[in-house]
This record gives structure tokens, sequence and C-alpha cells, in this order.
């Protein structure tokens, strides 16, 4: 890529050049690996910058108030976090996901009725 830039840009301006791509690159795979797995054990939270992996007990509620950017996750020991896995601007799959993982959560995290 650096090869077809056009001549006035010398080597530096080149290396810019690629260097900036590159931090553009690796800022859109971060927000493109976001997402949020269930399974049996438990729920994996996979935002920007971090993994978090949580039992199903650990987990209290999920909520997605009208105009949030994700929903919100608690857990018993008071923790919240966002789940940018799920973007709130895509109004009703949002809200669909939102209920399938909070009915997930009252059938096996700490809110399920004994």
């Amino acid at each position: 890529m650096a090869i077809f830039i056009a001549d006035p840009f010398k080597l530096p301006d080149r290396i810019a050049i690629v260097g900036f791509g590159c931090a553009v690159a690796f800022v859109l795979h971060l927000l493109g690996r976001v997402r949020v797995e269930a399974d049996e054990e438990g729920l994996t939270v996979v935002n920007a910058m971090r993994t978090h992996r949580y039992t199903w007990p650990e987990v209290i509620d999920v909520t997605l108030l009208v105009g949030d950017p994700w929903p919100r996750i608690d857990f018993s020991d008071g923790r919240t976090i966002g789940a940018m896995g799920i973007q709130g601007s895509e109004k009703a799959r949002a809200a669909r996901a939102t209920a399938e993982l909070a009915a997930l959560i009252h059938e096996r995290g700490e809110a399920r009725e004994n």
C-alpha cells in the first residue's frame, strides 16, 4: 500500500499513513469481536478490551433501558458491566436478545426461584 502513495509523500509520511491504517484496523477488530455467549456453565461477555467469564449463580439480572447503548448485567457481588455484544441501537433485535438473556438468567442464575 505504501508503495502506491503519491511521490510528494516521503518515507515518514508513508510510515505514518500505514501506521494510521493499522491503528484503524486494530480498533475495528476490537469492536468487531464483542459478543455475549451463554452456555450450560455460565455467561461469557467479550467487550472491546476484556473478556469476562461468569458462572450462572453470579448473574442476577440484565437490563436494557430505552436509549442505552447496550444492556447492563448485574452480579451478586454488586458489580455491573455493560454487554457491548448486544447493541441498543438495534432496537427490536436488542430487546429480543436481552429478553432471551433475562430468561436464561431467571432459569439458571441467582434470580431463579427454588
